[in-house]
């Protein structure tokens, strides 16, 4: 069984070996990159679902452009799935996938350091 590595162990090693480009922080950091994905992500956790409308009143300065740029990013990346209703009238819901959801306990800690250090 492998040990859980814990922050300490986590530090030691980065000070130790050198950069990969294949680096977990870094490839993490790039995924979340980008103005809206970080709003995006938090306000689907947030629901079980949201249509594009929803969407865009909880962020009105986000273009229709953009909001569809990034859903579709995050939807190619495996964090948001898509999900199309033919009916009438037509509509699309955006939900989590489990990848996503994932990122719940990454908001919590990023919540928990902003209330003690801002």
């Amino acid at each position: 069984m492998k040990k859980q590595m814990t922050a300490e162990d986590y530090l030691q090693k980065i000070k130790t070996e050198p950069i990969k480009e294949d680096c977990p922080v870094h490839r993490t950091l790039e995924l979340l990159s980008g103005k809206w994905r970080t709003h995006i992500i938090y306000e689907l956790c947030k629901h079980p679902s949201m249509r594009f409308g929803e969407l865009k009143k909880a962020y009105p300065h986000i273009t229709n452009t953009m909001l569809t740029h990034t859903l579709r990013d995050l939807e190619h990346i495996g964090i948001v799935h898509r999900e199309q209703f033919n009916e009438i009238p037509p509509h699309v819901e955006y939900s989590l996938t489990e990848k996503g959801k994932a990122l719940l306990p990454v908001f919590f800690e990023i919540s928990k350091w902003g209330e003690e250090n801002l």
